[in-house]
């Protein structure tokens, strides 16, 4: 009897035994000293282009999925109109122009007649006062002098009326270079082109997206950290990236934003810890200069939130 309860001990502490250790063969490893798990998705900065002008598509140049440089053609509207009222602007201008060269030299003439009225009419005003002239002719002289002043009054009127109008003529003729030159639409940055919005023919409205574009050479990954460890993250913080299409690929990123105010865990969103309720989104910049990283690839990162810390050999995804 005693001797089956020493069997049935053994039993048992060999079956314990064997399970613990099968528990510690089993559980997650630890994260290294100073990092932090996080995973999400990839996305790009996307750069929605728009139309600032009315205007028919001539030429569209655009390739989903193309790369293309900044300031390069994307879409050219049609300019005919635009250039048939620029035409008439600038007539207008020359004409206006040729009126102020004229009203110019009348002005000149008449502050010569002015100045030879006003001569006058000191000279017989002297003449008057020594019995020399007659009332007859002082009332000419300060006739002829009133009108010289006048006609110049006028003409400077007039002068200053067609320097406005050609100041307006030019402002409008400004504008509409500014809408000749926005009926050209070119890339805002060096980039993919994601969407297309246009094709050619088709009629454009300000405010119309022309394309969707992303610079794949810089990508974007937003973590979730928990509130717990919400502190030990700054701005700068180191971070590698992995995603399941490139395993043995490492890509840089660092720190750029860190969410404002915690929020439930979201349910797409794996953490180490499954009891995390409330975590802080943290966003991650991603150096992507060879094009291997796509918008909407999930992908896992690790923060080196102590810089002392050397990054380790391996990291691994906790739970897997």
């Amino acid at each position: 009897m005693n001797r089956n309860w020493i069997y049935t001990l053994a039993f048992v502490g060999i079956l314990a035994a064997g399970s613990y250790a099968a528990f510690l063969a089993m559980r997650e490893p630890p994260l290294p000293d100073g990092i932090i798990y996080g995973n999400g998705h990839v996305e790009g900065v996307e750069i929605r282009v728009t139309a600032e002008v009315t205007g028919r598509v001539l030429e569209s140049s655009m390739v989903e999925a193309q790369q293309i440089g900044r300031g390069e053609l994307l879409v050219q509207l049609d300019t005919d109109e635009i250039n048939i009222e620029l035409a008439g602007t600038l007539a207008e201008k020359k004409s206006l122009t040729v009126q102020l060269k004229a009203l110019q030299a009348e002005v000149t003439t008449g502050q010569h007649h002015l100045k030879t009225a006003e001569a006058e009419l000191v000279r017989i005003r002297r003449l008057s006062s020594q019995q020399l002239a007659s009332r007859a002719q002082l009332d000419r002289a300060e006739n002829d002098q009133r009108d010289a002043g006048s006609q110049l009054a006028a003409r400077l009127a007039q002068l200053d009326m067609v320097v406005a109008q050609i100041e307006v003529v030019e402002h409008r003729a400004e504008l509409l270079r500014t809408r000749r030159d926005k009926a050209r639409i070119t890339a805002p940055l060096s980039g993919t082109v994601l969407v297309k919005g246009v094709e050619p023919g088709e009629v454009v409205l300000p405010g119309q997206i022309i394309a969707v574009m992303v610079d794949l050479s810089q990508m974007e990954l937003k973590v979730y950290v928990p509130e717990t460890d919400i502190g030990r993250i700054k701005l700068g913080t180191a971070a590698r990236i992995r995603v399941d299409a490139f395993p043995h690929h490492w890509f840089e990123g660092r720190v750029a934003r860190v969410d404002a105010n915690a929020q439930f865990t979201p349910r797409a969103v794996h953490m180490p810890d499954e009891r995390v309720r409330m975590v802080f989104g943290v966003t991650l910049d991603v150096d992507n200069p060879d094009g291997f990283l796509k918008p909407g690839m999930p992908a896992d990162a690790w923060l080196r939130w102590d810089p002392s810390q050397a990054w380790p050999d391996e990291l691994l995804v906790p739970g897997r």
